[in-house]
């Protein structure tokens, strides 16, 4: 796995055209969910691949800060095809003197120590990267409300369960592992070297039992195309972000896809689907 690449860059007096590399093998959970058969091996090699990328990232001293699953893209249509992990547009590097403090990032990915508005690193990367194994296991999100005050109550408690039916088949291991990740205190929360030792990555404790009917039913119920693609302009994003119950607006970096919103729901059954972008490269220093 690797990033997308800019292959060239070609200037006008009007416009800058920037060439990309051509990644045509389409999203993560679309792949998923057109397999016929798909194991929790299956999940611990792909999980594999993010991992070996976001620690090469890491060690170069760069925080993607918005890992999840429509920026993990494949290469080509081929069975065998790579991911590359794809929108830098929010990423920052670590250790130029700034501190990290900006909240920024995809809310249902977003780690605890952000949304609390405190100082972050790397590890916020490892906490997605958490969040992204649990969907690949169960087809929805760890945390969910249409609420999104709510949402971030939960995320900032670390507030989530391996439900009843959905985690029945899914081995104690690659409950641990996503554990480990998903730490409220990024003290303790592990690495990316750490988790590529996980008996779950390196070792053979993943099952091999087919949960595709299951996961690829959950993944169309909670994130079909129509709701990953919603964004709202830059003043009602701020509007709404004002109304929350934090304490303190989060600024203009998250975008919300229901802002009207007040129902209240932990079911797994639909999944509030929100993205968020930079609105300028100041909003992301």
């Amino acid at each position: 796995m690797k990033r997308v690449a800019l292959e060239d860059i070609y200037e006008s007096s009007n416009h800058l055209y920037l060439i990309m590399q051509l990644v045509s093998g389409g999203e993560l959970f679309d792949r998923i969910v057109e397999k016929g058969f798909y194991t929790e091996m299956d999940a611990s090699r792909l999980i594999r691949q993010v991992l070996d990328a976001v620690n090469y990232l890491h060690s170069m001293g760069i925080v993607h800060r918005d890992l999840k699953p429509e920026n993990l893209l494949y290469f080509n249509p081929h069975d065998e095809s790579k991911i590359m992990i794809s929108d830098f547009g929010l990423s920052k590097m670590e250790g130029t003197g700034d501190v990290m403090a900006t909240a920024c990032g995809t809310p249902g990915y977003v780690a605890p120590e952000v949304l609390a508005q405190k100082p972050y690193s790397k590890a916020v990367d490892c906490w997605s990267i958490g969040v992204i194994a649990y969907i690949l296991l169960c087809g929805y999100p760890p945390f969910y409300d249409e609420n999104d005050s709510k949402l971030f109550e939960q995320i900032l408690k670390a507030d989530y369960e391996f439900d009843a039916p959905y985690w029945d088949d899914i081995s104690d291991s690659a409950k641990d592992f996503i554990s480990c990740l998903m730490e409220k205190d990024p003290e303790k929360r592990f690495t990316c070297d750490q988790a590529l030792q996980h008996p779950w990555i390196a070792g053979d404790t993943a099952l091999c039992k087919n949960i595709h009917e299951s996961v690829s039913r959950q993944m169309r119920k909670n994130f079909a195309k129509s709701k990953w693609r919603q964004a709202f302009n830059a003043t009602a994003v701020i509007r709404h972000m004002r109304r929350l119950q934090l304490g303190t607006s989060f600024g203009s970096n998250i975008h919300s896809a229901n802002p009207s919103s007040n129902t209240q729901s932990r079911a797994p059954a639909k999944s509030q689907s929100v993205d968020c972008a930079p609105l300028s490269l100041k909003d992301c220093e």
